[in-house]
């Protein structure tokens, strides 16, 4: 995840910027800069690499100034260099952002007819310049931004200077956090609290959609409407799990929150706006050539690799196996020569995985890891390391892993596909532009939690539920019976929807909750025949569709949950946030231990 950071202070902000971003490498990044005001004019300072080479520069050309904005950015595509880093900068505006603005390419197109010079690649510069010419229309700052923020598609968090405007900062959410400190005749924005944990003690988050106008003196918070809202303020520590958890009672429930950002900085490590193509590190192999892919993980990564496994055998034309990594190198399988095994792993430790990789390597299989820790031991073994931006996820059911590991599998797809001539450019383009639209999609899907909250009041009473699911819906289903016998100790099992007749509906009664998992694609009308069996035997139906899925059978359902309309590509990435929040809420309601639930640990280093 990147990392955003602003003060508007008494004294001057380049050191409290430095050290602010260094409580943020946690996140990840490749380039960094700051951007401050110098006697009323934007000056900035950027670098490729490392926050040393930035402290380094600072220290050979300093830069003076009490009001100023940082950020350390992982590369959306393309190296990693001192152009595209942030803060990107017109003559009156400097902005520092995370996450995906979808619509950059028509809102660029526009500005450069109007006249607008653009120096680089990114989705970011199009908020610079768009506030600006809003500006030369005689708008004043916060009627600039609000104009800006309502033609902006996409997650976002933004941090905003104004040449001329020393004591005045503007910050924006949509589905990606961002906090407000409050000091002593000083305020700071950052993207979470460990940024402002030397700072300050007070923090209010902006709520989903919400953007603020800080002076030194304290802020203005408007909703996505713009009428002001009021938003809490709390007194946190400086250090400890407090901080950590935000304004969360969970972990489990800020990783899910935190979902839409790390979709987008994980899309970005490999998603190039501009083409709308996938870019990928340089391969050992050729995806053309080889003639299987062999899939290992555990748990849920296992089951990120069953949602892959639809996409590379459909989209790629690519033979997949997949197993379980502690089941895997026991059966000796043979391996075909040339072929690539990619083994998941959010922590990079996982004992039974990395056994699994050494046999491939010692079936001379090329290997890709996918995992969350690129220093780890799966990482440091491996041919390509393809890393999910996730963050730390302190939480022992995994969910933001989860999804980013999807979208890098999603990538990867798309990519063996180009390579093997399986899809055209402008196939290739329609699902990279999906994609794309993902982090903004999840943040709708999030505005469910109170429907949610409310149904897991009357699921927490079930003693079984069952998960159904079609195509790469099964394996999300299968992902959230997992949740929720994780957290909330109810026994739960989740069945291809086509398999129910072949034993599982035997298990089904007045008493059985069963949630079906049935975005409108291709095998929406086999999974609605499969509803109407459970509904036949008087199972209580918790249905998770779309618009056109609610319209055709929402109504026999106990309970609908309405999902935002997607290509069936990316569906799997979405259905999967709606049945972790229902879990979290279940096992709220029963009153476990949701961060560490009995028998589990976090990252599993013994076989």
């Amino acid at each position: 995840m990147c990392g955003i950071v602003g003060v508007l202070g008494t004294r001057e902000v380049a050191p409290l910027l430095i050290d602010s971003l260094r409580r943020l490498e946690y996140r990840g990044y490749d380039s960094a800069g700051v951007a401050t005001l110098v006697n009323g004019h934007i000056q900035r300072r950027r670098a490729e690499g490392k926050l040393i080479n930035l402290s380094n520069d600072l220290e050979r050309n300093p830069l003076s100034g009490t009001t100023g904005i940082g950020h350390t950015r992982w590369a959306t595509h393309g190296s990693p260099t001192e152009r595209n880093a942030h803060p990107h900068a017109t003559e009156r505006v400097a902005v520092v952002h995370n996450g995906i603005i979808e619509n950059f390419q028509p809102l660029r197109a526009e500005l450069e007819a109007e006249g607008c010079v653009f120096e680089t690649d990114t989705d970011t510069e199009v908020v610079a310049h768009l506030i600006t010419v809003n500006l030369r229309a005689g708008m004043a700052p916060r009627e600039a931004t609000g104009a800006a923020l309502a033609r902006l598609e996409g997650a976002f968090a933004l941090a905003i200077l104004f040449s001329g405007e020393n004591d005045l900062m503007i910050g924006a959410r949509r589905g990606s956090p961002l906090a407000i400190g409050f000091g002593d005749g000083e305020m700071f924005l950052g993207s979470d609290a460990m940024a402002l944990a030397p700072l300050t003690k007070r923090i209010c988050y902006l709520d989903e959609g919400d953007w603020c106008e800080i002076t030194r003196t304290g802020a203005r918070v408007y909703d996505e409407r713009g009428r002001p809202v009021e938003r809490e303020v709390k007194i946190t520590a400086l250090t400890g799990a407090a901080i950590g958890k935000g304004n969360y009672r969970h972990f489990m429930l800020k990783e899910i929150y935190e979902q839409p950002a790390v979709i987008g900085d994980t899309l970005n490590s490999f998603y190039h706006p501009v083409e709308r193509q996938i870019w990928l590190p340089a391969l050992p192999f050729d995806f053309a050539t080889i003639p299987r892919l062999t899939i290992i993980a555990c748990g849920t990564s296992y089951y990120a690799g069953m949602v892959a496994k639809y996409w590379f055998e459909k989209i790629a034309r690519l033979p997949v196996e997949i197993d379980i990594a502690s089941e895997f190198r026991y059966r000796g399988a043979t391996l075909p020569q040339g072929g690539v095994m990619i083994v998941i792993s959010q922590s990079g430790e996982t004992a039974d995985t990395l056994a699994a990789l050494r046999y491939g390597r010692q079936q001379k299989q090329h290997i890709v890891a996918i995992v969350n820790v690129p220093e780890s031991s799966i990482a440091r073994e491996a041919d390509v390391v393809l890393r999910t931006h996730a963050g730390p996820e302190i939480g022992v059911a995994s969910t933001k892993a989860f999804v980013t590991q999807l979208v890098v599998l999603a990538c990867l797809a798309i990519a063996s596909a180009r390579a093997r001539g399986a899809i055209t450019q402008a196939e290739e383009a329609r699902l990279s532009h999906a994609l794309a639209e993902v982090p903004a999609r999840a943040a709708d899907v999030l505005h469910h939690d109170d429907r949610l909250q409310r149904l897991a009041q009357e699921l927490a009473t079930a003693r079984d539920v069952l998960y159904i699911g079609r195509g790469p819906g099964y394996p999300i289903a299968l992902e959230g019976a997992l949740k929720l016998k994780e957290i909330s100790y109810i026994h739960a099992e989740g069945y291809a929807a086509g398999e129910l007749k072949h034993g599982p509906i035997a298990l089904v009664d007045e008493n059985t909750p069963v949630i079906v998992i049935a975005p409108s694609d291709e095998l929406f009308d086999k999974t609605a025949s499969n509803m109407q069996e459970v509904l036949a035997r008087g199972a209580k139906v918790v249905f998770f569709s779309d618009k056109k899925g609610i319209a055709a059978l929402g109504s026999r359902a106990a309970a609908s949950i309405e999902l935002p309309t997607v290509d069936p590509f990316v569906a799997p990435i979405l259905y999967a946030i709606p049945v972790q929040l229902l879990a979290y809420h279940v096992a709220v309601a029963k009153g476990t231990d949701v961060d560490q639930p009995r028998n589990l640990a976090k990252s599993v280093t013994v076989e």
